[in-house]
């Protein structure tokens, strides 16, 4: 996930965040994790520190704690030793100094802290190089005058000498004992972690904490004896593409399969720390698999947990992980990664680790608007020997009814989850585009048109075929709605879903769910075969059963002599042709129009580049004068930049997508939908490609002002009135000649809908709805108000969180934010605050609190809690024009709930 979106959303308009990533920054007996920003205004750089949550998608989610400018005083440089550098899954450990500070960080390994390095020392080369141009760095001031330092930064950030005075007390190497069962770890150093026969009560000790969980994931350390060495920019030209393209197409003159044993398991554990051995699932196989991919799901269901909180689950699940692996192999721990109950983890016997590379993980939440990590997916992509391959853990949405949610989340997932390529020139790899593809989890497909009874009887009779053409997956899949071209083992056992837990008993609760499979493996790829797919019922601690597959893998090797041979012709050809021909490209149109462009619905047309030049080419989007990126906000081409071989062609998406940020604008006619996108050849000439469209305003992104003072539909208003309306809702107070509604009219329409249909809905608020829903619902809005609205209350409820997202204002609008952070523990003050209001605005307040204390009213039935309610809707309705810390964040919530009790008026 592109964090970088996060952080540009707290900068400025001049400011631009070029890249960023996470890190640990290491302090005397512990690490923090942080994120860092490249930031760039008026060409000087700064690294911008954030402390932030788990998956940070907006600027809620991320809070500024320290900056560093990138002058002359400013130095990074690489403390891993080149030994460290080559065991799989390393991370990179750097030092940044500034002046007389300095911090030591640890980047995890992938591509996205290669890129940002090479963005760092790209940015610290240019100050180097024009040492007379002393930056000034006026843009940052504003900044740092409100950022809170916290302690645990202050203990990080040491004077040079005395820091070096500490890493020269304990900067060991520890090695991997070769004796089985053994683990060897000090602080400083991260070891690969082994399981093996014996002593396992030991290991267990070892794993005692987060710090040395993520030093068993990766092997990386650095000893006073090395040599500080500068970090080298990465070189990605024309010709190494040229050649990785022509190895690429002769790959099979230069490598042979061989078959390697990968198990796949997948358990969801209902939130349940471990209570028996996981042996009987994990050790089932009579020979060791290579390879371990593990999927959990609802790893922690507390409320901490649902707004991505850690979770001491995690090291608990991993433990007995560890303890229950196949007892006569010694295996590596890879990657572990977890986004909150949806937890990964990748382990590999260790004479396979230094044939891994490329490790990458990913997440996306797919929970309520697109934001709640509650269900969505996890997956980590690595190429092992030569083939490229991508493990997927997803937890889709619940409930029998609905298979199209899920549908969607599964599409959801393979668009949004992208992996960054080490090569900036490369366009991200999406989960579909590697050799093979293995997709684990708690897909929650159920049975369908049978009930319980029926269900049970034919599980009693072992009759799985007949209940299977039940299985609402195994529907989807036949009319190619979901897992197109992906494969399943056959089903010959019972459904693992769902049990009473501690038991074999299905589900005797009031609710008596029908059994089903809900937990599968499916996977898609050449040369795969599937020697068992089973559950595991002798593992009781939850109501779901583990599931396990053991696949025989055909993996391409590399032949070393082959290779050779091979490469050497390629770069002889190469250099006979590559100065004799200039680049070229015809394009299949260079004008496009976007006709009737709505809030949030994505558009695409197709632009067919083919090369028709002599020799290969390699072409990017760039930035026109004056401007910081190629394209309008709303305006995405992907590829943006790419290589395409002589003779072949490549489809570029024009996508455009108008957001909250974005609709404000467009819906009053201050901005249209017109742009001109410059397409450049490396050693060629420049294109321009001409994009236009027309937008459908929307009550999405419009003030509440505005809205009020319009008794017709929005997309009734003359373009002149909206642009009128926009300008007098700077000032709320100005004076119109017709008597406005009390609150939109729209506002109404959705609340009434939820209030008559939805009080006892379970889950309201928690559960997302489906998008083609909400677009029925955004124009019935738009365009007319029928007398009830279209789709399910969930995709109702969620239609009105994005309606209060998308307000340009909020309902408390920012003027009052800090009073209302001043007063949030005193219920008479924040109540005083509210009379304050602009009159519109406070009558939205009001009635919105009026319908939530209904709702709570019924949380018997549709469990909801002051609590959630309040972390939902003050982020919402009392958010800042800037930043939130946590702290202000549980002010806000604090703030809100006085008007959530039964007491309020």
């Amino acid at each position: 996930m592109d964090q970088s979106v996060a952080i540009q959303e707290t900068l400025g308009k001049e400011e631009n965040c070029i890249v960023a990533a996470q890190c640990d920054i290491l302090l005397d007996d512990c690490s923090e994790n942080r994120l860092l920003g490249l930031v760039e205004c008026a060409k000087e750089h700064a690294i911008f520190i954030y402390t932030h949550r788990r998956m940070a998608i907006t600027a809620d989610d991320v809070s500024l704690e320290d900056i560093l400018p990138i002058t002359l005083d400013f130095a990074v440089v690489e403390v891993s030793s080149p030994e460290q550098l080559v065991v799989v899954g390393a991370d990179t450990r750097v030092r940044m100094s500034y002046k007389n500070e300095e911090l030591e960080l640890r980047l995890p390994f992938g591509s996205h802290s290669r890129l940002f390095l090479c963005e760092v020392n790209k940015a610290w080369s240019d100050v180097c190089r024009f040492p007379t141009q002393v930056p000034k760095f006026e843009w940052i001031k504003k900044y740092k005058k409100s950022i809170k330092r916290q302690e645990t930064m202050k203990q990080a950030i040491a004077p040079l000498e005395v820091l070096s005075t500490k890493n020269n007390q304990h900067q060991k190497i520890e090695k991997v004992s070769d004796k089985k069962g053994s683990l060897e770890k000090v602080k400083s150093s991260n070891s690969i972690s082994q399981k093996s026969k014996g002593n396992s009560s030991q290991d267990n000790q070892s794993i005692s904490s987060r710090e040395e969980r993520d030093d068993l994931v990766r092997s990386s350390s650095h000893t006073t004896s090395n040599k500080a060495q500068i970090l080298a920019m990465p070189q990605f030209g024309l010709r190494d593409n040229l050649i990785k393209c022509e190895l690429l197409k002769s790959e099979d003159s230069y490598t042979y399969l061989e078959n390697f044993r990968f198990f796949l398991g997948t358990y969801n554990v209902n939130g349940q720390t471990p209570k028996e051995s996981l042996r009987p699932w994990l050790s089932c196989t009579p020979e060791p698999p290579d390879i371990y991919c593990l999927g959990f799901q609802e790893l922690d269901l507390s409320k901490e947990a649902f707004f991505f909180s850690d979770t001491p689950k995690e090291l608990e699940w991993m433990k007995a992980v560890f303890e229950a692996l196949h007892e006569e192999a010694n295996y590596a721990l890879v990657k572990l990664i977890r986004l909150v109950g949806i937890m990964l983890i990748f382990y590999v016997k260790k004479e396979h680790a230094e044939f891994i590379s490329d490790v990458e993980a990913e997440t996306v939440g797919t929970g309520i608007m697109g934001r709640m990590g509650n269900k969505g997916a996890v997956a980590i992509r690595f190429r092992f020997h030569n083939s490229d391959i991508c493990v997927v853990n997803s937890h889709l949405a619940a409930h029998v009814e609905e298979y199209e949610r899920r549908n969607q989340d599964f599409k959801d997932i393979c668009s949004r989850l992208q992996f960054r390529q080490l090569d900036p020139t490369q366009p991200p790899l999406t989960i579909l585009k590697h050799n093979v593809v293995l997709w684990i989890g708690d897909l929650n497909y159920r049975i369908s048109d049978l009930d319980v009874d029926r269900v049970k009887d034919l599980i009693a009779k072992n009759d799985y075929e007949t209940l299977h053409s039940y299985d609402q997956l195994k529907r989807q899949i036949d009319v190619e709605a979901v897992f197109v071209g992906f494969k399943e083992g056959e089903i010959d056992f019972q459904p693992t879903y769902k049990y009473d837990t501690g038991s074999d008993k299905w589900d005797t609760s009031e609710k008596c769910r029908i059994p089903a499979w809900c937990d599968r493996i499916l996977w898609k790829g050449k040369n795969i075969q599937q020697e068992h797919y089973k559950s595991h019922m002798d593992v009781r601690t939850s109501d779901h059963k583990p599931v396990s597959s053991l696949l025989v893998i055909g993996i391409k090797r590399v032949n070393p002599d082959a290779y050779k041979k091979t490469f050497e012709e390629i770069v002889r050809n190469i250099d006979k042709m590559e100065n004799e021909c200039i680049p070229s490209l015809s394009l299949s149109k260079r004008e496009f129009h976007f006709k009737d462009v709505k809030f949030m619905q994505h558009h695409a047309e197709t632009l067919n580049l083919f090369n028709d030049g002599q020799v290969p080419c390699q072409f990017e989007f760039i930035q026109k004068p004056n401007e910081s990126t190629y394209s309008k906000p709303w305006l995405t081409a992907n590829p943006s930049k790419g290589f395409i071989a002589q003779g072949a062609s490549m489809d570029v998406d024009l996508e455009v997508f108008v957001n909250r940020s974005m609709a404000p604008d467009l819906n009053c006619g201050k901005q249209e939908i017109e742009d001109i996108l410059v397409l450049h050849l490396e050693r060629g000439k420049d294109y321009f490609i001409s994009v236009t469209g027309n937008y459908l305003p929307s009550c999405y992104g419009t003030s509440i002002y505005s809205l009020c003072h319009m008794k017709e539909p929005i997309q009734d208003m003359p373009k002149e009135t909206l642009l009128e309306l926009a300008e007098k809702s700077l000032n709320d107070d100005a004076a119109t000649d017709e008597k406005p509604l009390d609150i939109p009219k729209e506002l109404w329409m959705m609340v009434d809908h939820l209030f008559r249909n939805a009080v006892n809905q379970e889950d309201i608020f928690q559960q997302p709805g489906l998008r083609t829903e909400f677009a029925e619902i955004r124009d019935c809005l738009d365009s007319g108000m029928p007398d009830s609205l279209p789709g399910s209350n969930h995709s109702v409820a969620e239609a009105l969180l994005l309606f209060l997202d998308a307000l340009p204002e909020p309902v408390i609008p920012f003027s009052f934010y800090q009073q209302c952070l001043e007063c949030s523990s005193s219920a008479g003050q924040c109540e005083k605050i509210i009379s304050m209001l602009p009159p519109f605005h406070k009558n939205v307040f009001n009635y919105l609190a009026a319908f939530l204390r209904e709702l709570l009213k019924n949380s018997a039935n549709n469990r909801l809690e002051v609590d959630i309610l309040a972390t939902i809707f003050a982020s919402l309705l009392l958010r800042s024009a800037k930043k939130q810390d946590l702290a202000e964040k549980k002010k806000t919530q604090e703030f809100f709930q006085h008007f959530l009790t039964q007491h309020s008026s």
